[in-house]
């Protein structure tokens, strides 16, 4: 099939949730398909993306557009679209992305809420999306989050604690919005794609009966997240024992509210237990709030780095302290392909399928969080247990090559059914 790929940020190097998983399906579709794909970016940037060009019949970039705090500011109150609707919009997108829909493409596929304003244009004509020059094409909308429960689940944390009501006023804005938004992008488009059953639910709820093809199955497929199992292998180098990491862009809110809420209430906690205790925080751009954490005893903050494999190596416990947010965690699925032992929230590890005590322990509050990773800490043996099965689960389940092929059934399948 001829396909055409519409991304928010060029797909390589795979640094990062967005990237990871876009470079993926385009490297384990490429074999079988032929691939255009139009993308925000920068020159310097594809020349250095040899291993995509590679994969790509075509590549198409558009400079990323600039918005300043008070033009967000601004629409945050008094424009009708969310926040995500506006954040990549771009005039010079529009025409080159209205240029390639008048050619035959099989499938046009949309990856992330941002781009759907270039396929489905984000006009509003009696608060309903229109179609734009893509009739000719079955358009595939891979939601990588439910946008509007991310927003809401961001609203419920944040409003428990009045210094962030600010933060809760934003995201309750976005959840109304995100509302409409995504409930109309959805409906529009020919199929959709979550990225974890908990998701899909969540679309379901928001289409209603409009979630249903002619002949009565669901217009939308759980396709999650995977892993590069043999990039991501377990080591045999021996781990600091007092070592705990997290991994992640730490610019992205939900992760900034995890280790807040690990260092200030957790931490604290497992040190009374076990004094030399650390945690290492690996990701690019920390925000302010995080780079603060790195002053603290027991916490280390590494900013950006060429590889998060080693200090996931080194690390006897991988933490996921996450309290809002949506879809499959890449960053929980390579530290099950490198063994580690795991304590997460039930959030955390939502849309893996993963059953607790055996591939994680799961705990929700302070207390329990830093009991399970004390026990961890005091317990190597346990560690390996719980290591061994998230690997096995990970290579079972959860590796690139076995997720990317469902991909082709919704376009093999769903495009005849939908043709018949």
């Amino acid at each position: 099939m001829k396909l055409l790929f519409l991304t928010p940020q060029l797909p390589y190097p795979p640094h990062q949730g967005t990237t990871i998983r876009n470079f993926n399906i385009i490297k384990h579709l490429a074999p079988r398909h032929e691939i255009t794909l139009l993308s925000f970016g920068a020159d310097a940037e594809l020349q250095d993306a040899e291993p995509l060009r590679a994969l790509c019949h075509r590549i198409e970039i558009v400079p990323y557009p600039t918005r300043t705090f008070a033009q967000r500011a601004f629409t945050t109150f008094f424009s009708p679209l969310p926040d995500m609707a506006l954040r990549l919009q771009s005039a010079t997108m529009h025409k080159n992305a209205n240029a390639l829909l008048r050619e035959e493409f099989d499938i046009v596929q949309v990856e992330g809420i941002e781009m759907a304003r270039y396929v489905l244009q984000s006009r509003i004509n009696n608060r309903k999306l229109v179609l734009s020059e893509a009739e000719g094409s079955r358009i595939v909308f891979d939601d990588h989050n439910a946008e509007y429960m991310l927003q809401h689940t961001a609203f419920e944390s944040d409003l428990r604690r009045p210094t962030r009501w600010h933060a809760a006023l934003y995201s309750w804005i976005q959840w109304q919005k995100l509302t409409h938004y995504e409930r109309e992008i959805c409906r529009l488009a020919d199929h959709v794609i979550a990225c974890s059953s908990t998701d899909a639910s969540a679309l379901h709820a928001l289409l209603g009966e409009q979630s249903k093809i002619k002949n009565r199955q669901s217009k939308i497929t759980v396709i999650p997240n995977g892993v590069d199992t043999e990039f991501y292998a377990p080591s045999n180098q021996v781990c600091a024992e007092s070592a705990m990491v997290f991994t992640g862009k730490m610019d992205f809110r939900p992760n900034i509210d995890a280790m807040l809420w690990f260092c200030n209430e957790i931490l604290p906690r497992i040190r009374a237990e076990i004094p030399r205790v650390h945690i290492v925080i690996v990701g690019q751009k920390p925000a302010p709030r995080v780079a603060a954490l790195g002053k603290q005893q027991g916490v280390e903050v590494t900013g950006s780095v060429p590889d998060t494999r080693p200090y996931i190596t080194d690390a006897a416990v991988y933490v996921v302290p996450l309290r809002m947010g949506s879809g499959t965690r890449l960053k929980v699925l390579e530290a099950m392909a490198m063994g580690k032992a795991i304590v997460s929230t039930a959030r955390g590890v939502e849309g893996i399928d993963l059953i607790p005590e055996c591939h994680a322990l799961i705990a929700d509050i302070p207390d329990a969080f830093a009991r399970a990773v004390v026990a961890l800490l005091r317990d190597a043996e346990r560690r390996r247990a719980l290591g061994q099965a998230a690997r096995a689960l990970a290579e079972a389940k959860y590796d690139w090559r076995a997720i990317v092929p469902r991909f082709d059934d919704v376009y093999r399948t769903w495009t005849l059914e939908v043709g018949s």
